[in-house]
């Protein structure tokens, strides 16, 4: 029996993949339950404030639907049969069965899956030490940043910006493609502070009115897909007002000259036709920038995850260049600050070993992947043995149906090391049960925000339940890898030897007495004002596509992805995207839901609860010409599949556009498929990447 502790309170971090990574303070009751979790007061940027959905962490420490035992399939798979195993009996079966399949087709037949379902650097990557010991398939990470990250690095050179926290210091924030309020709450607070402190304007551009729309006094709400051809119609009036910093442009960035010429065209009227604004709309918003030197362009994911999004993302950050924002402190733009963390992750992940002759395979064309698809598999040897964590493929990955179809086959043997009994973890071979984040220690750098927070183990997990980290180690024992570089050693001891080759904490102890190391560069470095990070240090409107470095580069075997000849010389709008047609009239986005975050909290009651259930938001002009009403049943589709699911009429989208706010599981629609059934897994140019919010679809309406 547990024995009866004080209250006190443990420091963290949270770990889900948001870019916040929010350092928290955790109520601890006993040395297994936690109590209410609440943001770090004295972390000046999360500054106190989380997300509900975390806040009510210990619903999901303490779920009674959560995974305890180490599982077997029995039957089908799928079929729901199981049968308890012992942990030893277990990593015996996965390293019986890697062996074998490494011995009929070789080792890349074993194909280690991973993603961001924690953010910590020890217990999400150290799966690659066993990827690199083994000369498993490599994995290309293309699911969730390819395309802002390369759209932003193509104009800059570094993924950095101005100091995240200089939102409260803004007199103009500009919220673009996210929804901020679901899932970067804080970017709501330090906006909040400014509109109090300073009386800031709040400028939301999106696809619908959303949480965060309906926080702005001036919202903008455009077709999806047409960023740039807004971010290109600003820059036109700055040149024909004379609010360009002509001064900042021929110092910083590299033909201002032919940018001008290039958008003589790309006049208000030319971007209403393309976003659905009005022309009066666009004028007001480039008139408030004109005026407002200290704009801040917080620049999301969302609106980058169509197939134009990497163009997307350069022309809305070419913006504050023309008008020399970057000049002001609370002006300027922030994306991510990935580049600044000085973490090397080496030992952790085992790089030592790496081989370059070992194919990749792109975790976004999972489904190809695993159904044979030649080109897919680098034209090498199927995927016969997975080892999957963090990450729940047949629900969170495009084309979901080829995706299960690979999963189901009879010679693919999984396993799934998770939390709760998935989507993936049910057409599993064995399940696993992983330990949360409290449970064990790690550490954590946040890309939208400039602190590396530590993650100390709080509590004791459940007897039956293992680390990631443990997992990998005892696989590299059974597999004859333990004695490569990065194994034998705890998790503290990576931590502690990572922050020390870093240069300033005295390792795990000291951070673990500071919390939280601040990492954000000095205002010039952070602004940019000694210069790009280009050799001529000068920001690029002419963009080396395909020629430039890039964060998250395919690696040489793959190439450039997507169809790089269409994408543009200057910002621009290009039609790479999913228009609809007479087959398919409608535009769909799959937009997250406050209360999820991706696939994750989905399990648990009281996120569901809120949620309601899903739905498909439908204009009330749609609406009435298809003969719907709430609650009515359609499907919708297109080539990839199929869905059906319930109305809810709502004028928060456009015409012509219908918003599935998710993730759901799979389960919970009506044939057990969810919405990524309808998105594609074609690669986005010129790196890569899923255009979720991308799709062209037909609606038929089902009897009443």
């Amino acid at each position: 029996m547990n024995k009866p502790l004080a209250v006190t309170i443990g420091h963290s971090a949270c770990p889900h993949d948001c870019p916040s990574t929010c350092a928290l303070d955790v109520e601890i009751l006993d040395n297994r339950t936690i109590g209410r979790v609440r943001g770090a007061a004295a972390n000046d940027y999360t500054a106190g404030v989380i997300c509900a959905k975390v806040a009510r962490y210990a619903e999901r420490v303490h779920s009674p639907d959560r995974l305890l035992k180490p599982m077997q399939r029995v039957g089908g798979k799928g079929e729901g049969g199981w049968r308890e195993i012992g942990w030893d009996d277990a990593l015996d079966l996965v390293a019986e069965k890697f062996v074998q399949a490494e011995s009929r087709h070789g080792s890349e037949s074993v194909w280690p899956y991973q993603y961001a379902g924690t953010m910590g650097l020890v217990q999400r990557d150290g799966i690659h030490r066993l990827r690199h010991g083994k000369r498993y398939s490599g994995q290309f990470d293309s699911i969730c940043t390819n395309m802002a990250w390369t759209g932003w690095f193509v104009g800059a050179g570094a993924m950095r910006g101005a100091d995240p926290r200089e939102m409260a210091q803004s007199d103009c924030l500009v919220i673009w493609g996210t929804n901020a309020v679901a899932t970067q709450v804080n970017v709501m607070t330090h906006a909040a502070r400014a509109r109090k402190e300073r009386g800031a304007k709040i400028v939301v551009i999106d696809i619908y009115d959303n949480a965060t729309m309906k926080q702005a006094d001036l919202a903008l709400k455009l077709r999806p897909g047409t960023d740039a051809a807004l971010a290109c119609a600003l820059m036109h009036v700055a040149f024909r007002d004379g609010t360009a910093d002509r001064d900042y442009l021929a110092r910083y960035t590299d033909d201002p000259v032919g940018l001008e010429a290039h958008l003589a065209s790309r006049t208000p009227e030319w971007a209403a036709a393309i976003t659905g604004l009005s022309v009066e709309e666009i004028e007001a918003f480039a008139a408030l920038v004109g005026r407002t030197p200290r704009t801040f362009f917080r620049l999301g994911y969302g609106f980058t995850r169509q197939r134009n999004g990497a163009v997307a993302m350069h022309a809305a950050m070419s913006v504050p260049a023309v008008f020399g924002n970057w000049r002001h402190e609370g002006g300027g733009a922030f994306h991510s600050n990935s580049d600044i963390f000085g973490l090397d992750k080496s030992e952790i992940m085992g790089t030592a070993d790496r081989d370059p002759n070992i194919r990749y395979l792109d975790q976004s064309r999972i489904g190809a992947v695993l159904t044979g698809d030649a080109a897919a598999l680098s034209n090498g040897p199927p995927v016969t043995a997975m080892l999957i964590q963090n990450t729940n493929p047949a629900n969170v990955c495009p084309e979901q149906r080829l995706v299960r179809q690979g999963l189901a086959r009879d010679d693919l043997f999984t396993c799934v090391h998770e939390q709760f009994m998935t989507d993936t973890a049910k057409l599993a071979d064995l399940v696993l049960p992983a330990t949360m984040f409290l449970e064990h220690d790690d550490i954590y750098r946040g890309g939208g925000q400039n602190h590396i927070v530590l993650g100390p183990k709080l509590v004791d997990p459940p007897e039956t339940v293992r680390t990631n980290h443990f997992v990998v180690e005892e696989l590299a024992r059974r597999l004859g890898v333990a004695d490569r570089p990065g194994f034998g050693l705890t998790e503290r001891t990576l931590i502690d030897t990572m922050l020390k080759a870093a240069g300033d904490i005295e390792g795990f102890d000291g951070l673990q007495r500071e919390r939280w190391i601040d990492r954000q560069p000095p205002f010039e470095t952070a602004h940019f004002l000694s210069g790009f990070a280009w050799p001529d240090g000068k920001f690029r409107f002419r963009p080396d596509w395909t020629g430039s470095p890039a964060p998250n580069r395919p690696p040489e075997s793959l190439g450039a992805q997507g169809p790089v000849a269409g994408l543009p010389v200057f910002p621009d709008h290009v039609e790479l995207i999913e228009t609809a047609d007479g087959a398919h009239p409608y535009r769909l986005a799959t937009s997250p839901a406050r209360q999820f975050l991706n696939s994750t909290f989905a399990e648990t009651r009281g996120s569901r609860s809120r949620e309601g259930r899903p739905e498909l938001l439908v204009h009330p002009e749609d609406a009435l010409r298809e003969s719907l009403g709430d609650g009515q049943l359609v499907t919708i589709g297109n080539g990839r599949g199929e869905v059906r699911l319930p109305v809810k009429v709502s004028d928060t989208v456009r015409p012509g556009v219908l918003v599935h706010e998710g993730l759901w599981a799979n389960t919970d629609f009506l044939d057990g498929e969810g919405i990524n059934v309808l998105t594609g897994a074609d690669p986005v140019a010129p790196f890569g990447g899923a255009a979720f919010h991308d799709n062209k679809v037909w609606l038929r309406t089902e009897p009443v």
